[in-house]
């Protein structure tokens, strides 16, 4: 279990990033052939990543529920981001195109994401007597300083 830091904390970067949420949701449970492979083809994909951060992933956590799971990622650019999901080397683009060939629109599993582009100062993020957690683990984990104490205040200092 990752340790636990008392006090309030932010993260903390001064250079654009990107935030990428994906997912799954299990539409038919009893199609273990269609969503199990589904949910098998993130984790090479995540290993791959955290070893090779050059590729431009900063980070990510991971979320379950009763039909799926979801990651938000951090990554260091649109283009980095991109560059992973399309190239014939890495281990997404077969897992897409297994996807559509085996699952297609059948509608037993669903996939989805969300991308947001974010410069630096557009974002807010705080963290109670948590561990080191989602951007600040994929930036910087900085002390809440006192002239920032309010969301408002830390989306305009940029922290």
């Amino acid at each position: 279990m990752s340790k636990v830091m008392p006090g309030r904390f932010t993260a903390e970067t001064n250079e654009p990033f990107v935030v990428f949420l994906i997912g799954m949701r299990i539409n038919n449970f009893f199609a273990f052939s269609k969503w199990l492979p589904t949910a098998m083809a993130m984790p090479p994909m995540l290993r791959t990543l955290y070893k090779h951060p050059e590729k431009g992933f900063l980070g990510g956590e991971n979320f379950f529920n009763l039909r799926g799971a979801g990651l938000i990622q951090y990554w260091r650019s649109f283009e980095d981001l991109e560059r992973f999901a399309r190239s014939r080397e890495e281990p997404h683009l077969s897992a897409w195109q297994r996807f559509n060939r085996v699952v297609g629109a059948d509608g037993s599993v669903g996939i989805w994401h969300e991308t947001y582009l974010i410069n630096p100062g557009n974002y807010e993020a705080v963290y109670a007597n948590m561990p080191i957690f989602g951007l600040a683990a994929a930036t910087k984990h900085v002390s809440v300083k006192r002239r920032s104490e309010t969301a408002r205040q830390r989306v305009e200092s940029g922290h």
